[in-house]
Order: C-alpha cells, then sequence, then structure tokens
C-alpha cells in the first residue's frame, strides 16, 4: 500500500464568469483574471501500484480528473457564496471538501481517495479524510528560533561526542525551528476562531522556547535533553486540552529542512501520513 499525492492549483474569479483555462499548471490552472482566488487542492490516493508500470495513477490523469470533477464545485459554490455576501467559514469549506470528494471517489480506478486538504495559505492547511468527512484537521506553521546543546551529564565527554557529533558543542548552537499545530474539529461546529488559536500557541508554547537558550532558560530541558523530539513532545504537554471543542491531533517540530520529528501524543500513537 502506498499513499501517492498531487498537488492541483487553480484560480476563482468571484465576479468574472469567463476566465481562460490558462497553460501553467504549476502557477494555477485555470488561471484566473487579476486579482483572483488562489487556491492549492493536495489530492492524496492509497493502493497498490500497477506491477507493470509501477504507478498507483498517472498524476497527468490526477490533474485533469480534479480539474474536470472538483474544480468546479469550488468554482460555482465559491462565487455563489462571495455574491450573496457570505463568510465562507469552516462548515462551508467542509462542505466544498465533502463535496469535492463525491465528485472524485470513483475516479481512480482501484486508487481509492484518502484525504483532500485545502491550503488557506502557504502556512494553513484544512484537511478531510474520506473515512471521516465529519471531522476537519486543520493546521498551522509557526516559527521560532533557538539554541541548545545536545548533552548527557551521565555519558563521559567521548561518548556525548560520538552519540551528538556537533550538537555536543557546550557553548551551543541556535535553529530557526518551525513548528506546525494541528487540531481535529466537527465540520459542522462550533467553528474553530483562528486568532484564538494563534493566541493559545503563542502564549502555550511560543513565548516558552523562543529566543531562548532552551537547556537553561526553559525548566523542563534542564533534566530533559533538547532534541527535537523533546521538543514536540514539550510542545503537545503545554498545548494539548486548550483548544475548547477541538482535539489536538498532532505536533510536527523541524529543526531544519531536513529533519523533522512528529508527535501524536501518549493516546492516539504513530499515525501513517
Amino acid at each position: 500500500m502506498v499513499r501517492l499525492g498531487r498537488h492541483v492549483r487553480f484560480s476563482i474569479d468571484p465576479f468574472f464568469d469567463a476566465h481562460g483555462p490558462g497553460f501553467n499548471s504549476y502557477a494555477s490552472k485555470p488561471a484566473g483574471a487579476g486579482l483572483s482566488l488562489f487556491l492549492e487542492l493536495v489530492v492524496e490516493l492509497v493502493g497498490m501500484p500497477d506491477p507493470q508500470t509501477g504507478l498507483l495513477v498517472n498524476v497527468s490523469e490526477i490533474d485533469q480528473v480534479v480539474r474536470r470533477h472538483a474544480v468546479p464545485v469550488f468554482t460555482e459554490r465559491i462565487r455563489e457564496h462571495l455574491r450573496r455576501g457570505e463568510h465562507i467559514g469552516f462548515p462551508k469549506i467542509a462542505a466544498l471538501l465533502h463535496a469535492a470528494q463525491e465528485r472524485l471517489g470513483d475516479k481512480f480506478g482501484p486508487a481509492r481517495v484518502d484525504r483532500l486538504i485545502l491550503k488557506l495559505n502557504p502556512f494553513r492547511r484544512l484537511a478531510m479524510e474520506t473515512n471521516a468527512p465529519g471531522l476537519l484537521y486543520f493546521s498551522e506553521k509557526f516559527e521560532f528560533a533557538a539554541t541548545h546543546t545536545l548533552w548527557n551529564d551521565r555519558f563521559s565527554e567521548p561518548r556525548n561526542r560520538a552519540v551528538f557529533g556537533k550538537c555536543a558543542n557546550p557553548t551551543g548552537h541556535g535553529h530557526n525551528y518551525l513548528v506546525e499545530v494541528t487540531v481535529r474539529t466537527s465540520a459542522d461546529g462550533p467553528g474553530l476562531e483562528i486568532g484564538e488559536f494563534e493566541r493559545i500557541v503563542d502564549t502555550q508554547f511560543m513565548q516558552r522556547v523562543d529566543h531562548k537558550n532552551l537547556n537553561l532558560d526553559v525548566p523542563a530541558f534542564r533534566e530533559r535533553i533538547p532534541t527535537v523530539e523533546n521538543l514536540a513532545v514539550f510542545a503537545w504537554e503545554h498545548l494539548a486540552g486548550r483548544f475548547g471543542a477541538a482535539q489536538l491531533h498532532g505536533i510536527t517540530v523541524w529543526e531544519s529542512d531536513r529533519t523533522y520529528c512528529t508527535y501524536y501524543g501518549p493516546q492516539e500513537g504513530w499515525k501513517e501520513g
């Protein structure tokens, strides 16, 4: 079983019905005219690759199917909401994703549409899993800078340097970290208020670690080594149970563009995807 993801980008002109299809699918197709709404829909399929081709589904076929069947759903409904002056909140976005899922459900042969993710901006996304269309997964990324030293006082100096390498530098070193917080909420509401979500992440986690020496300034890391793994757990400990009706689903911390760790909490264990 493999999971194949494809990003499909398109633009919607809310008040201008005629729009050219465009020729650059990397940027947006349909292309939009002037100031239009740019959207990026991620379609994730699961199944077994064809043994003769090694493909689950040809990605060009995914593009064609999504633009033929799903993009019109977004175009027509978003235009309708905006022309009536309606706010497009999470319940309406959930309805859009569910309608797109129904249009795409049987279009990829034996491959199954497992998840649809709508990127709200480069740092936020809203996801719906097809086996649980009543739930939404909202994710947002934050950044912070911090220094740390990876060192275990119970180890000898040679062992510390063997285990932690350059990160065992006693005077420390810094990272520009990214953390992505994902919460799970009902598609029917009560709606998640993004500003309040950001305030909680800022006060309960970001202010504890941003521009800090993690070993010296954060009490929890006087006993714990501030690895990216332990940072993800630390973030969970300070954010779980604080989002009201929404439940914390996962925390991902990147210490570089090549190294990250995701933690799903002590109750849920590791999840695929």
